[in-house]
């Protein structure tokens, strides 16, 4: 028998148990065919521990999160939570704590699957989002002067740091050059105005680059990517961004790979704990149905197994949910799939099996 993975399982909120359910029966055929198992221990993290505990993360289990291999996560947020309670102490707090430096986003349309972008298929969107996930905006430094009066101001202030921006950069180019699709690596951001923080990324990418010389490397401003990628997604292999902009264009990306139903993605310590994630959220009015679609779930599934070095249990799984799609559904969005949320799960799984 081959490697046991510790992997911690936070359902959340919503649907977040549902999909992450059918995410684990996925993962434990592909680790049956492949030989390898996982010890799972499942935290209830989430809106209803908050209301009836008042605890949203607390710190001891931080400390069992970094004995982990990886935690698998189904979705936060609750409707009878403040917005931002959760969202906060759970996802930032674990991404901050565990320095999840890297935020990993594939956009990648499947066969099959239908995109707003009229004559762009397969071939033509498919790269992947590199978006440091611990500076930037996000880091809450800011605050308020004549708080709820007429003379109040409000700052939020970008933090980029050279060891922050140059990890995540590098991080880019090593995975432009595994990735070995187009070797071309572009930088996203807004030299012309955010002179400051951009011109740190700039120097700090084009002296990586030299390490680099095999990978072509390009740069566009935000919003000319945002263009691009609605008329010209083939020009991209590898985008690396800064933290609000990578958040900014990687539900552009989801759409166009067929929305939320797929989109998935990694909160990644190369050196540590990560965090795999469906990107769609907690869809609450879709709760208990068994209409909500497990696949993007399914995908973070698939993307924690690469991360964990079982690439052919990895492979398994995109195929099976490729044939998945292209044989057994009807479409993507909540209640129109052709099967319920359960089913399309079983359906994976026994593709993965070779069924």
């Amino acid at each position: 028998m081959g490697k046991t993975y510790k992997i911690g399982l936070m359902g959340g909120d919503g649907t977040g148990p549902e999909v992450l359910a059918e995410g684990v029966k996925v993962i434990q055929a592909a680790a049956e065919v492949e030989g390898f198992s996982f010890d799972l221990t499942s935290y209830d993290f989430g809106g209803e521990r908050y209301m009836k505990t008042g605890e949203i993360l607390p710190d001891s289990a931080i400390e069992e999160f970094r004995e982990l291999d990886a935690i698998y996560l189904g979705a936060i947020g609750h409707p009878d939570v403040k917005p931002g309670i959760l969202e906060k102490g759970i996802l930032l707090k674990a991404r901050f704590a565990l320095d999840q430096y890297i935020n990993l986003r594939p956009v990648k349309l499947y066969p099959g699957v239908e995109t707003p972008l009229r004559d762009k298929g397969p071939e033509e969107i498919d790269y992947v989002v590199v978006r440091e996930n611990t500076e930037g905006l996000y880091c809450g430094a800011g605050g308020f002067l004549k708080k709820r009066t007429a003379d109040e101001v409000a700052i939020q202030e970008s933090i980029n740091s050279r060891k922050g921006v140059e990890r995540c950069i590098r991080y880019a180019f090593e995975y432009c050059k595994k990735r070995n699709r187009k070797n071309k690596l572009t930088l996203c951001g807004k030299t012309n105005v955010l002179t400051f923080a951009f011109d740190l990324w700039e120097r700090t990418f084009h002296e990586v680059a030299e390490d680099y010389p095999e990978i072509e490397t390009d740069y566009a401003h935000v919003d000319a990517t945002c263009m691009w990628m609605v008329k010209n997604p083939e020009w991209f292999d590898v985008v690396v961004t800064d933290n609000m902009f990578g958040d900014i264009i990687t539900d552009l990306g989801a759409i166009t790979q067929g929305g939320m139903g797929i989109a998935a993605g990694g909160n990644i310590n190369p050196e540590g704990t990560s965090m795999f994630e469906p990107i769609g959220g907690s869809a609450p009015k879709y709760t208990g149905k068994n209409v909500i679609n497990p696949l993007a779930a399914i995908c973070a599934g698939q993307m924690m197994l690469d991360h964990l070095g079982e690439e052919g249990a990895a492979d398994r799984i995109e195929k099976a949910v490729m044939q998945t799609i292209a044989k057994d559904m009807q479409s993507l969005s909540a209640g129109k799939m052709g099967h319920g949320t359960k089913e399309i799960g079983d359906i994976v799984a026994n593709y993965v099996r070779g069924e």
